[in-house]
C-alpha cells in the first residue's frame, strides 16, 4: 500500500518543462475516471447506436422513421447546443466554498444517470404519438442534465493547472480512460448480437447497458468530486452575463477553433451512419464488433503519444502545427479508403456480404482513419485551454465556463447536424428501416453510405485547414502570455493582502 500511496502522491510531470507543475497521479486519475463516466453516457446517448435504436427499434412501425428521428435529433440538438452557453455563464457566475465546477460534478451525474435509463425504457409497442412525445421529452432531459455535467468537467481541467505540458498529459490520460470506459456500453450492445437472448431482443440490450452504465457513472464521478482542486483565481465579483458574452468577441483563436469545428461536422457523419453502413452495405451486422474494436487503439495511442510529444518538445510544442498535420493525414487516409474499397463495396452482388478481403480493408481503414482524428481532438483540448489563457491575458478576466461552452456548443452542433444530415440523406435515398438482420437497400442508398463514410470526411478535414491558418497562438506567444498572467496574479494577490492588512 505504501508504494501505491507514494505513486498516487507523486507528480505526473517529473522533469523541468519551464513552468511550475501541480498535478499528482491521484488528482489526475480522479479527473480521468470522471471523463470515463462521461464517455459511458455519450456512448449510450450520442453514438451511432442511438440512431439505430430510434429508427430500427422505437420508430420501426412508423411510415417515415428516418424523417421522425432526424427531426427529433435536429431540434433537440439545437436546443442542446444553445443550452451550453447558458450553462457556461452559470458556471462562471458560480461562487461556492467547494469551487465553481465541483458542486455540479457532485450532483449532475445523478440526474444524468436517471434520465438515461428512462430514455431506453421506451417501447415500440406504444402508440406512435406517445412514443414520439416521450422520446422528445427524454432527449431534452438528456441534453439538460449532460450539459450540467459536461461544462463543469471540461472547465475543471482548465482550472486544476495552468501548465500547458501538464494539461496535455492530463488530457491524454483522461482520453485513454474515457476511451476504455466509454467503449464498454458500445461493446456490450454490439456484442449482444452473439448472445442467444439479446440477438432477438435489441431493445433489451440497450436498456441493460444503460442501467449498468448509470451505476458506474454515479460511482466514478465521486472520485472526481472528492480528489480534484480548483487552482485558478477568479475575481471575487461575479461577472455579468453581458461581460461573459462580450469576451467572446475578443477571442480570435477561439473563433478559429469554432470555425474548424463547424467543418468537422462533415468528419462526424461516418460515425452517425456507421451502423447502417455495416448492416446494409457490408451486409453483415457482426462487423460492428470489429469496427468498434479497431477504433479503440486510436484514443489509447493519442493518450500515450500526444503528451509524450508535447513533453519532449517542451517550450517548442506547437498545437496549431500538430492540428494541421493531423488534418492532412486524415485526408490521405480517407481518400485511400475510398479508392481501395470502391469496387468491393459497390460492385458486389446485392444481398450478399462483402468479400473477406473487402471486409478486412474496411476494418483496417476505419481503424487508421480515427488515429489522426483522435490525435487532433486531444491536442485541441490544449488549444481550448489556450483560448482561456488568451482572454485572461487580454482582459484580466478568467471565464472557463463560457469559453468552454462555445466549444461544447460546436461539439453538440457537430453531433446534431452530422446525425441529421446522415439520416436525412438516407431517407431521401429511400432507406428501408428494419430491426434485426440486414436488408437489401437500393443503389442510391449504398452509394450515399459509401460517400458519407469515405469522401465526405476528407472534404471536412480539407476545409478545417482554412481557419487553422489564422489561429494566432504559438508556443512562444503562449509562454509569454502565461508569464504576464502570473505577474498580474501576483500583483493582485499582493494588493489584496495589503488591503486586508490595512483593515
Amino acid at each position: 500500500m505504501g508504494k501505491i500511496t507514494d505513486f498516487l502522491d507523486s507528480k505526473i510531470i517529473q522533469k523541468d518543462v519551464g513552468e511550475k507543475t501541480y498535478l499528482t497521479w491521484k488528482e489526475t486519475l480522479s479527473y480521468a475516471v470522471g471523463r470515463g463516466a462521461q464517455g459511458m453516457n455519450t456512448s449510450m446517448t450520442s453514438s451511432k447506436y442511438i440512431n439505430f435504436f430510434l429508427t430500427n427499434v422505437l420508430f420501426k412501425k412508423l411510415k417515415d422513421p428516418m424523417g421522425v428521428a432526424s427531426k427529433i435529433r435536429f431540434y433537440c440538438g439545437i436546443f442542446d447546443a444553445v443550452n451550453d452557453p447558458v450553462m457556461g455563464v452559470i458556471v462562471d457566475r458560480t461562487r461556492t466554498k467547494e469551487g465553481q465546477m465541483r458542486p455540479y460534478i457532485k450532483w449532475a451525474p445523478l440526474f444524468v444517470s436517471l434520465v438515461m435509463v428512462l430514455f431506453f425504457i421506451g417501447s415500440a409497442n406504444a402508440a406512435p404519438w406517445i412514443n414520439i412525445l416521450y422520446t422528445t421529452i427524454l432527449f431534452v432531459g438528456l441534453d439538460v442534465t449532460y450539459t450540467a455535467f459536461d461544462i463543469p468537467m471540461g472547465a475543471l481541467a482548465f482550472s486544476v493547472t495552468s501548465n500547458g505540458v501538464e494539461r496535455t498529459k492530463l488530457f491524454g490520460i483522461s482520453s485513454i480512460t474515457r476511451s476504455v470506459l466509454g467503449a464498454l456500453p458500445m461493446v456490450f450492445v454490439a456484442g449482444a448480437s452473439f448472445l442467444p437472448y439479446f440477438k432477438n431482443h435489441t431493445a433489451q440490450s440497450y436498456l441493460t447497458s444503460a442501467i449498468i452504465s448509470a451505476v458506474l457513472i454515479i460511482v466514478l464521478t465521486r472520485f472526481t468530486y472528492k480528489n480534484t482542486r480548483e487552482r485558478a483565481r477568479h475575481q471575487e465579483n461575479v461577472p455579468s452575463v453581458k461581460d461573459c458574452f462580450k469576451l467572446l468577441f475578443q477571442n480570435r483563436p477561439l473563433l478559429m477553433l469554432f470555425l474548424g469545428n463547424v467543418f468537422f461536422v462533415l468528419c462526424k457523419i461516418p460515425e452517425q451512419v456507421s451502423a447502417y453502413f455495416v448492416s446494409d452495405l457490408l451486409f453483415e451486422r457482426r462487423y460492428n464488433v470489429f469496427i468498434d474494436v479497431i477504433k479503440f487503439p486510436a484514443s489509447i495511442l493519442a493518450g500515450l503519444f500526444v503528451p509524450k510529444i508535447a513533453e519532449k518538445l517542451g517550450e517548442r510544442s506547437d498545437p496549431r502545427k500538430f492540428y494541421q498535420i493531423c488534418c492532412l493525414a486524415a485526408i490521405a487516409i480517407n481518400v485511400l479508403f475510398a479508392v481501395c474499397t470502391y469496387n468491393g463495396l459497390l460492385s458486389k452482388e446485392a444481398g450478399v456480404s462483402v468479400s473477406l478481403i473487402t471486409g478486412i480493408m474496411v476494418v483496417i481503414f476505419t481503424g487508421l482513419s480515427v488515429i489522426p482524428m483522435e490525435f487532433k481532438n486531444l491536442m485541441q483540448k490544449e488549444m481550448e485551454a489556450e483560448t482561456v489563457d488568451y482572454i485572461e491575458w487580454k482582459s484580466g478576466k478568467r471565464v472557463e465556463g463560457i469559453m468552454l461552452s462555445i466549444m461544447s456548443f460546436t461539439g453538440k452542433i457537430e453531433n446534431t447536424f452530422s446525425s441529421s444530415i446522415g439520416l436525412s440523406i438516407l431517407g431521401l435515398t429511400g432507406y428501408i428501416a428494419h430491426e434485426e438482420g440486414s436488408l437489401v437497400q437500393n443503389l442510391a442508398t449504398n452509394r450515399a453510405l459509401f460517400l458519407m463514410t469515405t469522401i465526405v470526411p476528407a472534404v471536412g478535414y480539407l476545409l478545417m485547414l482554412i481557419p487553422m491558418h489564422f489561429y494566432n497562438i504559438t508556443a512562444k506567444s503562449h509562454k509569454k502570455m502565461m508569464e504576464d498572467i502570473m505577474i498580474r496574479r501576483a500583483a493582485l494577490a499582493e494588493s489584496r493582502e495589503s488591503a486586508e492588512n490595512a483593515e
